[in-house]
């Protein structure tokens, strides 16, 4: 069975994402549709990406990704196919994969060329079920569209480490349910560069010496349970996915408060490390 999943902005109020399961279903009624997130910030690529980069790797072969974030066709955003690890992604060509393929050269890349025998060709969604479904049934690519060699850069998606090699300036690519905020430093280019020193993270006006393998070990386990006083403390660790996070333990934007709310910080901010002498 074919498996299609769908990454948009559209949210989960209203029918834009019931429609594009509808088309396709109506298509292929024995594909698997999964949801990977309509929660997008809305033309939140950064987002899109961090997203996309962190689930694709766990689906197999031939499955096929729709994302659907700042997807409107124009002279500048054209739609795309791109393979990549077996796997194929149908977006537009905002950027949006040259960050998920930023160490991985892709398989193929295709420009969608099919919008004139499509009804509706001004819906991008419209577009996508249509390729979608075509791959899917085992159709081959070079069928709705033609080969190209490059897709869109977004520059500025890597941390930046000066001259000295005693700083990266890193960026925050994703804030999560729980409001922790989660930067454009992995954890192997870290170390790569901290080569052991010691360092100071810095998140706007707070300051960071140590960094946690996850988040319960800020607690002192040691100390009576009615004794502790962890939650709302704020923490630096690499998270599952290896990427540098500001986080606060057990946060809640209901009371606690959360990394983003209480410290600041939103997507496009700059986390700063320094290593010390």
């Amino acid at each position: 069975m074919s498996i299609i999943t769908l990454t948009t902005d559209f949210g989960t109020k209203g029918h834009f994402v019931a429609k594009i399961k509808a088309a396709i279903m109506s298509d292929i009624p024995e594909v698997g549709i999964v949801d990977i997130t309509h929660q997008i910030s809305p033309f939140n690529i950064m987002e899109t990406a961090y997203v996309i980069e962190n689930s694709y790797k766990h689906f197999p072969e031939k499955t096929i990704h729709i994302i659907g974030v700042d997807s409107e066709k124009t002279p500048e955003n054209l739609h795309l196919v791109v393979k990549l690890n077996g796997q194929y992604f149908i977006c537009a060509d905002n950027g949006v994969l040259s960050i998920v393929c930023n160490n991985i050269n892709p398989d193929e890349i295709f420009e969608i060329n099919i919008h004139d025998k499509i009804e509706s060709e001004n819906s991008a969604i419209k577009t996508f079920t249509k390729v979608a479904c075509h791959l899917a049934k085992g159709g081959e690519p070079e069928v709705i569209g033609k080969k190209i060699k490059k897709i869109k850069s977004v520059k500025s998606i890597n941390p930046f480490i000066n001259d000295d090699k005693n700083q990266i300036i890193g960026t925050v690519l994703y804030i999560d349910n729980y409001g922790n905020v989660v930067t454009n430093i992995k954890q192997g280019f870290f170390k790569e560069v901290a080569k052991g020193r010691k360092f100071e993270i810095s998140a706007r006006n707070h300051k960071f010496k140590k960094i946690f393998n996850n988040y319960s070990e800020i607690v002192d386990f040691n100390i009576d349970q009615e004794k502790r006083s962890n939650e709302g403390r704020a923490l630096a660790l690499f998270n599952s996915s290896k990427y540098l996070e500001i986080a606060i333990y057990k946060s809640n934007p209901l009371n606690v408060g959360t990394a983003s709310s209480l410290l600041g910080l939103k997507v496009y901010d700059s986390v700063t490390v320094s290593f010390l002498k």
